[in-house]
Parts: structure tokens; sequence; C-alpha cells
């Protein structure tokens, strides 16, 4: 049994800690604590214990697992197939795309697996969590045999991935094709699960785009930050008259049409614009161009507190330039994937940024993710999608 270092924590944090919060800040750590990543620790404040993974650098300084012993092969075994069996809605309608594992929200902190096809993707948030990774690996085998092959992306390492252009390597059975295919709600789409964002496609979206597809019939589409096309495919399919996509991402436009061809979509109802988006909407605004849905769905805008200013500035001033392209009557679909700025927040932007614009807007759906990225009541940090459509008219 590993040896296990205890760590006497601040008596005020016993409440926040035995609610089931998952983190230790490294603020709270006695400074001549000196360990190596991924050592077990166990953690005292008052009269609460509980056990976790020490991680030497970083904010977060221990990751907690349980409270009864610390992390081990047996535990990591329960807690994959918990998510397994807990997915099993998702798997049953056809779905071959989808987060396996979410970290903290199934009791694995820092670690997230997403399925695609027969083939896992494993990513790991720190150094700490990341000597768990065989473990982890043994025990989606152990779930699912039929797993054909397992990628590990080390997402707390990725600027040495982008310095060597090594992103991921496959550490179980084998290396997943590059043009593999995964079905979402009966639409295809090519994942690239060494190069693509995230773990190779934007999973966390998935039902916010099923219902921006269920307002798509008819209307002329702006899609912004459009990745590879995957809201624009929902509102084709949802009978969009035209949409236009946009990203100023290489090589996008081309897997953006091979998704379309994938779908027999016709292509004359779509076109891509390659573009960064804040000019595009501003662009756009100017001349007088407007659309009647307008979908922005941009990258993270804070990965950390110090950031939150600047990305509520930024969610702003790209809502209001949104929301100036919508005809009167028109939707908005926007959405935001940090958890620096928290689902009321968000709203707040979105309110401010229409009286800037001069526009009113009525929510038609606010949500935040599906059933494979639960989130612990405990732990608001969990919940960093936030989505909402909204109708939008002039002020009077």
């Amino acid at each position: 049994m590993a040896r296990v270092t205890d760590i006497r924590l601040p008596a005020g944090l016993r409440d926040r800690l035995s609610a089931g919060h998952p983190w230790v800040y490294r603020t709270h750590v006695p400074a001549e604590i000196d360990l190596p990543p991924g050592a077990r620790v166990r953690v005292r404040s008052g009269n609460f214990q509980a056990y976790g993974i020490w991680d030497a650098a970083g904010p977060i300084a221990v990751r907690l697992f349980a409270t009864r012993s610390a992390p081990d092969d047996a535990l990591i075994v329960a807690q994959v197939r918990a998510a397994w069996e807990l997915r099993a809605p998702l798997r049953a309608t056809g779905i071959t795309a989808y987060r396996w594992l979410f970290g903290e929200g199934d009791g694995l902190p820092g670690i997230v697996v997403d399925r695609y096809d027969d083939f896992a993707v494993l990513a790991t948030y720190s150094a700490g969590v990341a000597t768990l990774t065989d473990a982890v690996v043994r025990a989606l085998h152990a779930c699912d045999p039929a797993l054909r092959g397992v990628v590990v992306r080390r997402r707390d390492a990725e600027d040495e991935e982008r310095a060597t252009g090594v992103r991921g390597h496959t550490v179980l059975g084998e290396a997943p094709p590059a043009d593999l295919v995964v079905v979402e709600h009966g639409l295809r789409f090519y994942a690239d699960l060494f190069n693509g964002q995230k773990t190779g496609l934007f999973l966390d979206q998935r039902e916010n785009r099923r219902a921006a597809e269920q307002w798509s019939s008819g209307r002329t589409i702006l899609n912004c930050f459009s990745y590879t096309g995957a809201f624009s495919l929902y509102a084709l399919r949802g009978g969009a008259r035209h949409v236009t996509s946009a990203d100023i991402g290489k090589g996008l436009a081309e897997a953006t049409e091979a998704n379309l061809v994938l779908n027999d979509i016709d292509l004359a109802r779509h076109r891509f614009v390659t573009e960064d988006c804040f000019a595009l909407l501003e662009r756009y605004a100017a001349e007088g161009r407007r659309f009647d849905m307008v979908i922005v769905d941009p990258p993270s805008f804070a990965r950390n507190r110090e950031q939150r200013p600047a990305a509520l500035h930024a969610y702003t001033r790209l809502n209001n330039a949104a929301l100036r392209c919508v005809v009167p009557g028109g939707l908005i679909v926007s959405a935001s994937c940090t958890s620096q700025v928290g689902p009321e927040a968000f709203r707040e932007v979105v309110a401010e940024a229409a009286a800037s614009a001069d526009r009113r807007v009525q929510l038609l759906y606010d949500a935040g993710h599906a059933l494979d990225h639960p989130v612990p009541p405990q732990f608001p940090e969990g919940r960093y999608l936030k989505c909402l459509i909204g109708r939008v008219s002039e002020r009077v």
C-alpha cells in the first residue's frame, strides 16, 4: 500500500470539504509540505478527513477522491463502472460519442475520458492525477473489453504537445483511424482523436445543438466559432434555408464540408467564411447584414480568476455584435465554456449586451451540461458550460 502523508488544514475549511468540495488550494496547505506529484495524502480539517492525490505545482494542491481510504485500483474500477452505467441511456439511442468520465463529477478528479465509437481518449489535468493513468486504462478495458484502443492526452502538458507536435499517444490496443466516424443523434461526424480540439470534438454541446435545431426551420443562420460545423449540421438538418459557418482555424472549411458530404447535405445551402469572428460580426453589423439566427460558441476566454474581467468584457462585446446581426424576431444562441463565469453572470452579460445594442431578448432556453457531464451540487466550478437561446426584438 502506498505511503499516505497527513496534512493538517485550517479548521475553517471543514464545512466546505465535508460537503464534498474536491479541491484543496495551495494557499491552504502548510508551506513546508514538499511531496512528489501523485503522492497519496490524508487531509484533516477539524474532525473531517479525506484522502487525495498531491500535485507539486499549480493552484490546486490536493484533489480529493474519498473519505474512507486512499485512492486505489478498486476505487477507480468502481467509479469507472458507475460512470459507464450512468451513460447507458445515451448508448441506447445510438449515440457513439460521449463523455465517459467527467472528472470530479464522476468521483475521479482531474481525469476525463471521452468515448468515440470503439475508442477512448483519456485526458489528465495535472501531473499528480496523471500517475493514475495506467490504473484508469485497466479499469476502462475491464469495464468494456470491446474497446479497440485508448489514447492518452495530457491537458496539463498542452504547451509541450504544441512544441513537439505530438498530441496524444496510444496506450492500449490500436490507434484510432484518422477518418473515424461517430454518430450523434443520427448525424455523423469525423473525429480526429489526435489533432482535434479538446479530445477530438466538442461533445459537451450535443444537447444544445439539438435544441437549436428545433428553431432552425426556414431560417438563415450565422454560426460563429463553428469549428467543424456541428451546430451548422444540426441547423441544416432542422430545415435551415442557408447556414454561414465562420471560424479562423486552418483546415476547418474542408473539415466542415467533409461532414456535410458525410451526411448527404446539399452544399449549396452552406457557406464557410475563414475569418476572425469578432471582426466578422462587427463588419456584418456595419454592413447591415442580418440573419434569422446567430450562434456564438467561442472558446474559453478565462482559465483563471485573474482573466475573468477580460472574459466578461469579451463576452459582452461579442454578444453585442451578434445581437446587431439578428433580424427583429430572430434568435440568438449564445454559449460560454468557462467556469470563471457562472450561469447568472452569463445571463447578466447577455442582458448588458442587449441593452448596449438597443435590443430586447426573451430567453427561450437556458441549459448547461447533459447527463454525461454530471456536476456535484457542492462543486459550482464544475458547471462550466452555459447555453442560452433567446428571441431578439427592438426595444420600444
